[in-house]
């Protein structure tokens, strides 16, 4: 089988100019190169770029999917609206890294897999993408589900603690489902990491503060947001104000709008424990589900059963007629249809308590087909006749 190597590069808080295209042109003809985008697939020959290099010059995210199992997520954001500090709790060796350059920092998850099973890496990216905004306005959800992947595949010891629960991991959207899915989490874990995290609307600021807050701002502050934001100098100008907005009036609040960082802190042991049981009730509620499915369907299927019977009283001379024509053909699915036949009647005679007459009857026919081996085989496979 060939390789299949996905690269795609997204801009998002610019476009990308003529002469970055041409740049970029020269290192594949096939590639796909729009002013926000690049993509490429790769059956034989490998990627003559720098992924990461381009990343810091050219582009804001990157996805990569090889069918050797590799999935890889990278995001280039600016270092003011996210605090590396903030990003080393979460970060891993083997599923989530970080690093500066600049003014930026980059961020990388990574899920492997080498299970022989993979998805195509068309699609990916566009879903994911919106996870880039998500941590710029203080977002750290995907953080914790990139640290989960490491926990979940045994990378730590059983005594390792856990990063800050961000609130909300209980309620995912569908850029973090995505992610989840993206980075092969299994969803037991999942629901123990939501099992600690708050609500993820607790600390929302609500208009009436936000207009509060904006009175209180000194004229000239505001003047100078206002003049930034319309003339288009800083493509994060909002960003960055919202989260001056949500920092100062969380910090006017009586209680701490980050109260998740005070929560428990539990060990990897605690939650590999947790994921466990979550995954034993889980599979006994599927059973139990399954069980139900199937006594009702086993319901139905015997009401129709009965409704069938008690409509052949009164055609049974017409029946073994119609048994006698089909095995007289002697084709095999004409056969198939007689042993049909011939259960319905066995079936009728048992609900009328005439298993005698039948029985006879029966007795009758395979004399009379003594030798038919396969339609007497076909009686036995039925259960029509003993061995």
């Amino acid at each position: 089988m060939s390789e299949y190597q996905y690269f795609e590069f997204q801009a998002i808080d610019r476009a990308l100019t003529d002469s970055e295209m041409r740049e970029l042109r020269r290192y594949s003809s096939r590639a796909t190169i729009t002013p926000t985008s690049f993509v490429n697939v790769y059956n034989w020959g490998d990627f003559k770029g720098d992924p990461r290099a381009w990343l810091e010059k050219y582009f804001d995210a990157f996805l990569y999917v090889a069918n050797w199992g590799t999935h890889r997520l990278e995001f280039n954001l600016p270092k003011r609206l996210l605090d590396p500090e903030t990003v080393s709790a979460y970060c891993t060796e083997e599923s989530l890294c970080c690093h500066t350059e600049g003014d930026s920092v980059i961020l990388s998850f990574d899920s492997e897999d080498e299970s022989g099973e993979y998805a195509e890496g068309e699609g990916w990216l566009v879903s994911l993408a919106p996870l880039r905004m998500d941590l710029m306005l203080g977002d750290h959800r995907c953080l914790y589900l990139g640290w989960l992947v490491a926990a979940q595949n045994g990378h730590f010891e059983d005594d390792g603690i856990e990063p800050p629960v961000p609130p909300g991991l209980g309620t995912l959207g569908s850029p973090l489902q995505a992610l989840g899915e993206f980075l092969r989490i299994d969803q037991d874990w999942i629901a123990v990491a939501a099992e600690e995290s708050g609500e993820a609307n607790a600390s929302a600021l609500t208009r009436d503060e936000i207009a509060g807050w904006i009175a209180q701002l000194p004229p000239e502050e505001k003047d100078t947001a206002l003049v930034t934001l319309i003339d288009g100098s800083d493509v994060h100008c909002a960003v960055e104000f919202r989260q001056y907005a949500i920092r100062e009036i969380r910090k006017a609040r009586s209680t701490d709008g980050h109260d998740c960082l005070n929560r428990k802190r539990r060990s990897v042991a605690d939650l590999a424990a947790r994921a466990d049981a979550i995954a034993q009730a889980r599979r006994a509620r599927e059973a139990e589900i399954r069980e139900r499915a199937k006594a009702k369907r086993e319901r139905e299927a015997a009401e129709a059963r009965k409704k069938h019977i008690e409509s052949l009283v009164g055609k049974e001379d017409g029946l073994w007629a119609k048994i006698d024509a089909l095995i007289a053909t002697r084709q095999p699915r004409r056969y198939e249809e007689a042993v049909s036949l011939l259960q319905d009647l066995r079936d009728l005679a048992a609900m009328e308590i005439q298993g005698d007459a039948f029985s006879s009857r029966l007795e009758a026919l395979c004399l009379k087909h003594a030798r038919k081996p396969a339609l007497l085989a076909r009686f036995r496979e039925a259960d029509l006749v003993d061995g």
